[in-house]
């Protein structure tokens, strides 16, 4: 199973990501823990992202991809991954079409979880209370200041990749407003 899992932040990506994970086996890819183990790996491509972000510069979409080729290559992802958080902008999913097509490689699914944004504040404050109340630390991000940065970002950015693959016809959606459980019966639906 290939999947893109796509939705703004709060949309509970990660949480069912984690379900697929252990239902098919597979990775999920975080570009940033990605872009983490390249560089301290020292692999060609974790070099060229080191030098650009001991620079403070933003890595570029070609080595974003060139990280992604290297993972998708290992043998945890050799049955399926899931792409969290990329592609990010429609460049980077058509970078990841022409990637996946030199591999010979297919998308099983591009699902986008979608969301009320108005009710996703509220969600995001909850988390962390939940997270306090657990005893975790809450992310940075996790504050509504913050949040609204990443949704008006994601807006721009990350929204258009939804209407990308929409045109393509790949694109599948779910609910993310339903309870958990619920989100997750949808997506096997989805993907069944």
């Amino acid at each position: 199973m290939r999947l893109i899992l796509l939705g703004p932040p709060g949309a509970g990506k990660g949480t069912q990501a984690a379900r697929l994970v252990e239902k098919f086996s597979i990775p999920q890819l975080s570009t940033g823990d990605m872009l983490r183990a390249a560089v301290k790996a020292g692999t060609p491509v974790g070099l060229k992202a080191k030098a650009v972000m001991d620079a403070g510069g933003l890595v570029s979409d070609e080595i974003v991809v060139g990280i992604i080729s290297d993972r998708i290559e290992e043998a945890d992802a050799k049955q399926g991954f899931i792409l969290d958080g990329f592609p990010r902008t429609v460049a980077q999913a058509e970078a990841l079409d022409q990637l996946l097509a030199q591999k010979h490689m297919d998308l099983d699914a591009i699902v986008e979880l979608k969301v009320d944004e108005n009710a996703l504040l509220a969600r995001i404050e909850n988390r962390a209370r939940e997270t306090v109340a657990a005893g975790g630390t809450v992310r940075a991000d996790d504050n509504p200041e913050a949040f609204k940065v990443r949704l008006d970002a994601y807006r721009v950015q990350t929204a258009p990749v939804s209407a990308y693959y929409a045109s393509k016809g790949t694109l599948k959606t779910v609910d993310g407003m339903m309870p958990i459980d619920d989100v997750t019966k949808a997506l096997d639906k989805v993907l069944a």
